[in-house]
């Protein structure tokens, strides 16, 4: 994917030298979405695993997942999303050339200035140079903001699945957009 910048923004693929911010942005992001309704002990758990610098450097080298980054002009880090090839959830597996987008986040300060239109365009954009024909996401079901957003870039509800982090387990959305 070739740096690109509309406004004051770059989109990029992420780089191993990203893992700190990004990992520091999920924790951010994570917390504040997820952390009233969890207990300590398994919000921190999951932080560990999921967003430590190690786990994030993991995903960022690994060869079945992109992560993109949207930054300012100092280069540093507003947003980014993670797009996943690897099997679907049960109610879209016969859905062709499918791919997931398992993350997208953004810093509170980019919100509202375009930063989350343009990293959902960018990662349809690398959906579809990889021959992706759909793009599938799964959202928590009190996310009524997030549904919200995602419904208005044409994502539509296909079904549900179970998110479980330590004793809770969540009812998650799970949302496609044809591309």
């Amino acid at each position: 994917m070739a740096t690109s910048q509309s406004e004051s923004f770059n989109v990029r693929k992420a780089t191993p030298q990203d893992a700190q911010a990004v990992a520091e942005l999920g924790t951010h992001v994570f917390t504040v979405t997820f952390g009233p309704g969890l207990q300590p002990d398994d919000l921190k758990a999951y932080l560990e695993e999921n967003y430590s610098i190690q786990a994030t450097t993991k995903e960022i080298e690994n060869p079945h997942k992109d992560m993109i980054v949207v930054t300012d002009v100092e280069d540093q880090i507003l947003g980014f999303a993670l797009l996943t090839r690897g099997p679907p959830e049960p109610c879209i597996q016969d859905i062709p050339k499918q791919v997931e987008l398992q993350r997208i986040y953004l810093h509170p300060s980019a919100q509202g200035r375009g930063v989350g239109k343009l990293l959902a365009s960018s990662v349809e954009k690398e959906a579809k140079e990889q021959g992706f024909e759909n793009l599938w996401l799964a959202v928590y079901e009190k996310n009524q903001k997030a549904i919200q957003i995602y419904e208005k870039l044409g994502f539509k509800t296909v079904g549900t699945h179970d998110f479980v982090i330590g004793k809770e387990t969540q009812t998650d959305l799970v949302m496609l957009k044809p591309l």
